[in-house]
C-alpha cells in the first residue's frame, strides 16, 4: 500500500492561495527550502492534483529548466478531473500559473525536457474520489504526493484520505485566500512528526493524523 502525501505551501494564517490563487508570496529564493522541496517532490511513485493545478502544471514543467523540473516531469501523474481525457488536452492560464512564469524568468529553453511526455500520458482520475484514491493506494512504492490546488486538496482532507501533511509554512499573512481544512466539521487531531526552520523564515512541518 502507497501512503497519500498532501504537500501544500502554506500562509500563516492558513492559506495555500490568495483571494484569486496567488501564489508570488511562496517563491521566496531561499536555497535550503528549494533543495528540501525538491526532495520531497521527488520522493514519490506518482503525483496527483485537481484539474486546475494539472493545467497550470502541465503548461509550465515540460520546458522548464528549473531544479523542480526533472522530478516533475518524470514522475508519473494522476489528475482528478469530471471531464475524462479531454483534461489532458485543455489549455488556459490561472494567476498561479502567471506568478510560476513570473518567477521562472528565463529558466525555460522552449524544449521539451526529459520526461514532458508524462503530461499527456496522465492518468485521468473520473470516479469517485474515495474510490479512486483507494485504487491508487493499493499500488507499491514510494508515496503518492498530492499537491492541489485548494479545492482538490480541501476534498481529500475533507474525506481523511491524507496519511501525511507535508506543509511548507511561509512567514507571511494574507487575511483572505484559499483554505484547506475548511470542510472539516469535527476536531481531528494531528501528531506533530518533524519540523525544519529555513534561514528565510519558512517552517516545513510534517503531520500524520494522531
Amino acid at each position: 500500500m502507497r501512503e497519500l502525501i498532501l504537500k501544500m505551501s502554506v500562509s500563516l494564517d492558513g492559506f495555500v492561495g490568495g483571494p484569486q490563487g496567488e501564489i508570488d508570496w511562496v517563491f521566496s529564493g531561499d536555497q535550503e527550502a528549494i533543495a528540501w522541496s525538491v526532495e520531497t517532490v521527488g520522493n514519490a511513485s506518482l503525483h496527483i492534483m485537481g484539474a486546475r493545478t494539472f493545467k497550470d502544471m502541465a503548461a509550465f514543467w515540460p520546458t522548464s529548466t528549473q531544479v523542480f523540473a526533472p522530478p516533475m516531469n518524470l514522475i508519473p501523474k494522476a489528475v482528478f478531473s469530471r471531464r475524462g481525457q479531454a483534461i489532458l488536452k485543455a489549455a488556459g492560464a490561472t494567476r498561479a500559473l502567471e506568478d510560476a512564469r513570473t518567477d521562472a524568468g528565463n529558466s525555460h529553453s522552449g524544449q521539451l525536457q526529459p520526461g514532458a511526455e508524462s503530461w499527456s500520458e496522465a492518468y485521468v482520475a473520473s470516479g469517485d474520489l474515495v474510490d479512486e484514491i483507494a485504487r491508487l493506494k493499493a499500488g507499491d512504492g514510494k508515496p503518492i504526493l498530492a499537491h492541489g490546488g485548494g479545492a482538490f486538496a480541501r476534498s481529500l482532507v475533507a474525506e481523511a484520505l491524507v496519511d501525511q501533511y507535508v506543509l511548507l509554512v511561509h512567514p507571511v499573512v494574507l487575511g483572505r485566500g484559499l483554505p484547506i481544512f475548511s470542510e472539516i466539521t469535527a476536531h481531528r487531531r494531528l501528531k506533530l512528526i518533524s519540523s525544519k526552520a529555513f534561514p528565510g523564515g519558512a517552517v516545513a512541518q510534517i503531520y500524520r493524523p494522531a
